[in-house]
């Protein structure tokens, strides 16, 4: 394996990208975080490339609203196949530039082809209603039509494939689409742009798919655009609350994925071996850095004490390094920052009461920003504040619990609201959980773990998490109009309701 600098620039090459160095804008800089060695560097845009870049898009956009579904799904299904072509290459930037292992890298890569297929298939049923008249020889009926440009703000986590859920949908619905990426993970937004354009030039579809690099100053300039009737952000809640404001003050859309302070629920009678499993990829994929990962665990008193000895020795065993190692199961935090905050929770976590189990300590020994994956027992939910806000990292903070009412209590307490999951093997437990009395999540898991949703199914939580729904499921209606219709064809005028007139 050559440097990090050589590694990314050999695979940028293989996907058909460059970087470029006649920019005018900042430099954006991309830093291995297991190395903290330079990847890479882009130019941010300017204002007045991102201006010309949403002229494009929506001169782009008055042709393609009008192009049939099929044939714009043509353009997602060739981008797909490029993604097939690509996706050893791309899912090792993606772990060279985030610090995913490998796996998780080409699993991401994945989700993108997936959400292709998805949208390909979509794009012969964007049906609408036909509904009853009460008015005779007339027709009602709702349909939807394409929205515009949609703005889309993505996080490093995933620094791909949640471009894809929303662009691949939104194309499909005859949207276009500006991508204002992560300042840490630029090299993936280049690569990705790369195979957009390919797409585009061989459909003549210049513009559907546009990039915007750049920092905060960027996402203002997309919040802020009344060009974008549509901003899907994905980021912290506290940033989340900004950009809702500020679109909303212009009477903009938004799909807010923010913050999630996942739980899972164990139960007397549960399946241990199952439950260790999911529950430690949930707490240690990704360094901790999902929004779906698991961070509180409300453990019924029968069980607590085995399956605390079972997690501890399953984080013992996590094999911790370079991510694109084979045999290693976790990789470095994102940043300096990010370790900082790291440590300031585990300190937190100690003084409130909490009971480091394995783990807490920050891997100084070497280069990169590499912690341990961390299990705390705590004290009583309500009387422990450090588990009620998101860490960005591999810690878990573990709860004993009398039965289910306390831990779906402590578990609904939180102002976030993404993903749950219960292990039991109690058919009234798990419905009970699965009902409106129980989880408040926009996720609810029986015996699997928080992590790892599939793209059939509507991704986005409630309450602080934002309330947005991407990917599957009937999440394309966000990217379209409705409109209702109705149609006269008798000779005849009646009105609605009755209502006399002339």
């Amino acid at each position: 394996m050559g440097s990090d600098l050589t590694d990314a620039k050999a695979l940028l090459e293989r996907i058909g990208a460059r970087l470029r160095d006649d920019h005018a804008g900042e430099t954006l800089q991309s830093i291995d975080p297991s190395t903290g060695t330079t990847l890479g560097r882009i130019g941010a845009a300017t204002r007045a490339e991102y201006d010309e870049r949403v002229d494009e898009a929506l001169h782009r956009f008055a042709e393609w609203r009008t192009r049939p579904a099929p044939r714009r799904g043509e353009l997602v299904r060739r981008l797909g196949e490029l993604l097939r072509e690509h996706k050893e290459s791309l899912g090792e930037l993606v772990s060279l530039e985030t610090g995913k292992i490998r796996s998780e890298g080409l699993g991401e890569v994945q989700e993108m082809i997936d959400i292709c297929d998805f949208a390909v298939g979509l794009s012969r049923q964007l049906h609408g209603l036909t509904i009853a008249s009460e008015r005779p020889g007339h027709r009602l009926m709702e349909q939807w039509h394409p929205l515009g440009a949609v703005g889309i703000v993505t996080a490093f986590n995933f620094p791909v494939a949640v471009w894809a859920w929303n662009a691949a949908l939104a194309a499909v619905c005859g949207d276009v689409c500006v991508w204002k990426p992560s300042p840490l993970t630029p090299l993936c937004s280049v690569a990705v742009q790369a195979l957009c354009e390919r797409v585009a030039k061989e459909h003549g579809a210049e513009g559907v798919f546009s990039l915007v690099p750049g920092g905060a100053e960027a996402g203002s300039w997309v919040t802020d655009d009344p060009r974008l009737p549509l901003v899907s952000f994905t980021g912290s809640i506290a940033v989340g609350r900004r950009v809702a404001t500020r679109v909303a003050a212009r009477l903009g859309r938004t799909i807010l994925e923010l913050g999630g302070n996942n739980g899972v629920i164990v139960l007397d009678g549960a399946d241990l071996d199952l439950a260790v499993r999911a529950i430690t990829f949930g707490s240690v994929g990704t360094a901790g850095q999902r929004c779906t990962s698991t961070r509180r665990l409300f453990v019924q008193r029968g069980v607590s004490g085995a399956l605390l000895e079972r997690l501890a020795a399953a984080f013992r065993s996590v094999k911790i390094g370079n991510p694109r190692e084979k045999g290693v199961l976790m990789g470095p935090l994102i940043t300096r920052a990010a370790v900082e905050k790291f440590r300031a929770a585990v300190a937190a976590a100690r003084e409130q009461g909490g009971e480091v189990r394995h783990g807490g300590r920050v891997l100084d020994d070497r280069p990169g920003n590499f912690v341990e994956p961390t299990l705390i027992a705590a004290r009583r939910h309500d009387d422990f504040p450090i588990a009620w806000e998101e860490t960005f990292a591999p810690i878990l903070y573990v709860f004993e619990v009398a039965d289910l009412d306390e831990a779906l209590r402590a578990h609904n307490a939180v102002p976030q609201g993404l993903s749950s999951a219960i292990f039991t093997d109690s058919l009234r437990a798990a419905e009970r959980f699965l009902s409106a009395a129980g989880s408040d999540c926009g996720i609810a898991n029986v015996n699997a773990g928080t992590s790892g949703a599939e793209i059939g199914g509507a991704f986005g939580g409630e309450k602080d998490t934002g309330g947005g729904r991407e990917s599957g499921s009937d999440a394309w209606k966000a990217y379209m109009r409705r409109q209702t219709s109705t149609v006269n064809f008798g000779r005849d005028l009646p009105l609605a309701q009755g209502v006399e007139f002339l």
